[in-house]
């Protein structure tokens, strides 16, 4: 496994666990061609001719007069501009007589041992010894402009990830008008594109199509990933499923404006880009600066979406979320919100915390409204000082009665935002996001701070640095509650305008490396209006992001089941809340929103002093099942077993542990039928010749047992409708169950959702 260059080929081949990747340096001329991306191969003898090179049109050094030919048809490792390839290109450098002709040619490279970080953006990491760094530098002849493609190869996982890096030795200023963070050219064969689409509180949704001659592409424009747009694209080979067939998937590592694009050539060749999207962007090099990219992660699988989904996962617990909270078991909080609103005072706050705490609650979060004359969300976002009259005492006294009661606390920021009616706005109108003579356009009548300037974001983090000293904060929920418009910074010259989008996201990582360095225990939640800037960036500073604001528990099947496919399990922020559900004006049973939210992880988002007997007398034991399959499902490997987004009736998914000895079950019944049998739902990843014990575990029992040996557990049958040996003998093999399937009974009314345990059995 790792990297090796063949000389006598001049060919680089990158091997990962059952991956092999290609690049070969073709012609005297040094063009850098991609050869193969797929299975792992044992012989990479002839990979050379995989450049078509030896047929016409031929390279330019035996064939010039049809450059323009090979140039259109050459599959580049890092697609030029304007020197006669017409397919979309992953660079556009303009210089001071307006020129952006752009054809790199390879100069040298380094194979290094581990993987550096990237300057002001969250990248992957790997120690020596699990991870190898190709970088591969290129130069274009005719102007001296150079760029560095990096490759990163994980010895432990089928991952590959990109960059680049252009650097200005052309001895005048130039601009980078578009920049991508890969290029990939594949030879051409009938490919889906798979990726997630949403809006705000319907997130994530699967959505495949078929992939034709043209452009195809995903983007977000809102300054964060979006909850439109996903920074993610798969290819899927036809007829390639959850468990078979080949898949390639792309994952930004940024929390910006990007784009995700797939183009079918008039010769059937694929090229997929991806990067920061060029329409509001152009950055300025002086001579000698340079221009670092974000980030792409590569995964080929051979088995179909669920390998590329498991690969995800391992990568971004094993090396990109390096928060503390990763391997620990989370808190289980209540937030105020959906409780309150903005209609609190310290005592309602100290009711729910109380009747929480007496069933095992463990933090109260405080939502929106504690800072400054913020009793609606038209005013006072920027005045980041507790409003002593909602909080008499402030915070601290707050904190102090909570720990009375063992409860820890948290707290919700908005630091990137601001109100026109603000003490902050008043002095310092210029601070905000705005084009001078034009109405702003604001959504929840807010604006969005420049935080691009340094006085700017120190003024907030100094802010926030005051609350939190004020008293004990085991957790804060940093949220974005609007997208960027109107873009404009007060400072920059008109020239460099088209640097802000991206300034901004740099600035809003600094911020977040501030707050996690000056307080390395703190539990950050990221959160942008629900799950608006959940990303692979944002897991680099947070080991959890809030997922949707919508916590109807059948709707958070589609929008976690996206989720899941890229991220694991442990980094889902999921509640149950009361019902009917504020969106939705949904019912559903306590049970199935306690299964749902027990998905990621999991908490309580209500006001428990108003539920009934029956739901209060259930949160005990629905808090003692989250501490024993907590580390299971944070932990856990994922399959998805059924999808309701595809079928409309049920969801069905499984984690194992690493050894497959232990198994939980979530299946959701949305819609019952009349007059039909029991379901059987086909498992995955089990022991095969072993023997598995399966049975159901009950969350209406009502008994807080506070030893995780008692888990309280029901067989999966009925005992009315079978006989109690037959029960005592609920003992299923590992190969029925993946080849047949795991027995459901079709249950009573819609809405219903079941949790099974399968222990591996020993043998005797």
């Amino acid at each position: 496994m790792g990297i090796r260059y063949l000389e006598k080929e001049r060919l680089f081949v990158l091997d990962t666990p059952n991956t092999t990747y290609m690049i070969g340096i073709v012609s005297k001329e040094g063009f850098l061609g991609h050869l193969y991306y797929g299975k792992k191969l044992e012989n990479v003898t002839g990979a050379m001719s995989l450049s078509r090179v030896n047929e016409p049109p031929y390279t330019p050094d035996t064939n010039d007069r049809d450059r323009g030919s090979f140039m259109d048809t050459f599959p580049f490792e890092y697609a030029s501009t304007n020197v006669g390839d017409f397919r979309e290109s992953a660079l556009v450098v303009r210089d001071g007589n307006g020129h952006s002709a752009v054809n790199l040619k390879y100069e040298s490279h380094s194979i290094e041992e581990g993987k550096n970080g990237l300057k002001g953006l969250p990248a992957t990491f790997g120690e020596q010894g699990s991870v190898n760094t190709l970088k591969i530098l290129c130069t274009d002849p005719e102007t001296g402009l150079k760029a560095e493609l990096s490759y990163s190869v994980f010895e432990d996982v089928d991952v590959i990830t990109r960059n680049v890096k252009v650097v200005n030795e052309t001895g005048d200023r130039v601009w980078i008008d578009k920049i991508m963070s890969m290029c990939l050219d594949m030879e051409g064969k009938s490919y889906d594109t798979l990726t997630l689409h949403g809006s705000w509180a319907r997130e994530r949704q699967e959505d495949r199509k078929t992939l034709g001659f043209g452009r195809f592409s995903i983007a977000s424009l809102r300054g964060e990933s979006s909850h439109q747009e996903q920074p993610f694209l798969a290819l899927l080979e036809e007829g390639a499923n959850d468990v078979a067939g080949e898949v390639y998937g792309f994952h930004f590592v940024y929390s910006g404006d990007f784009i995700a694009q797939v183009q079918k050539s008039q010769f059937g060749q694929i090229r997929v880009l991806m990067g920061i999207h060029p329409e509001y962007f152009c950055w300025e090099l002086a001579p000698g600066e340079e221009f670092q990219t974000p980030e792409v992660v590569m995964v080929f699988s051979d088995a179909g979406v669920g390998k590329m989904t498991r690969n995800l996962h391992f990568l971004y617990r094993n090396h990109l979320i390096r928060n503390p909270w990763l391997h620990k078991e989370r808190p289980i909080l209540i937030n105020n919100w959906e409780a309150t609103y903005f209609d609190f005072d310290a005592e309602k706050l100290l009711q729910i915390a109380r009747e929480g705490a007496k069933l095992g609650i463990e933090m109260l979060v405080l939502d929106d409204g504690w800072f400054g004359n913020r009793y609606d969300d038209n005013r006072a976002l920027g005045d980041w000082i507790v409003n002593t009259k909602k909080l008499p005492g402030g915070l601290r006294k707050l904190t102090d009665e909570l720990a009375k009661i063992g409860m820890k606390f948290g707290l919700w920021f908005e630091p990137e935002m601001i109100s026109a009616d603000s003490d902050l706005y008043r002095q310092h109108p210029d601070w905000a996001i705005q084009i001078p003579g034009r109405i702003p356009g604001r959504s929840r009548n807010q604006l969005v701070l420049d935080i691009s300037r340094k006085e700017v974001r120190d003024y907030i983090m100094e802010q926030m640095f005051r609350v939190m000293d004020s008293a004990e904060i085991d957790y804060v929920k940093w949220d974005m509650n609007r997208p960027l418009t109107d873009l404009a910074s007060a400072v920059l010259p008109g020239e460099r305008q088209g640097e802000l989008s991206h300034r901004y996201v740099l600035a809003m990582y600094e911020m977040q490396e501030r707050l996690i360095q000056r307080y390395p225990a703190l539990l950050l939640e990221n959160c942008s209006g629900g799950g608006g800037r959940f990303d692979p960036g944002m897991l680099y500073y947070s080991p959890q992001i809030w997922c949707s604001d919508n916590t109807d528990a059948i709707e958070r099947l589609k929008i976690q089941e996206g989720t899941a496919l890229l991220y694991p399990l442990g980094c889902m922020g999921a509640h149950i809340s009361a019902c009917p559900n504020h969106i939705m004006g949904r019912n559903t049973p306590f049970e199935t929103r306690a299964i749902t939210a027990l998905c990621g992880t999991f908490g309580y988002e209500l006001d428990i002093t108003r539920l009934s007997d029956e739901e209060r007398h259930q949160i005990p034991t629905q808090i003692h099942i989250y501490h024993a399959f907590q580390e299971l499902i944070r932990e856990g490997i994922y399959y998805r077993n059924a999808s309701y987004t595809k079928n409309h009736q049920y969801d069905c998914f499984q984690v194992n542990n690493k050894e497959a000895t232990t198994v939980l079950i979530f299946f959701t019944q949305v819609l019952a039928e009349a007059n039909m049998h029991s379901r059987f739902v086909k498992l995955q990843g089990l022991n095969t010749g072993k023997r598995y014990r399966i049975r159901e575990v009950n969350l209406q029992k009502g008994d807080f047992m506070k030893d995780v040996e008692n888990i309280v557990l029901k067989n999966t049958v009925s005992e009315n409708m079978i006989s109690e040996k037959m029960i005592s003998e609920n003992i299923v093999s590992g190969d029925i169950l993946m080849n047949v399937g795991i027995q459901i009974m079709r249950l009573n009314g819609d809405f219903q959702a079941r949790l099974y345990l399968l222990e591996q059995m020993d043998e005797g």
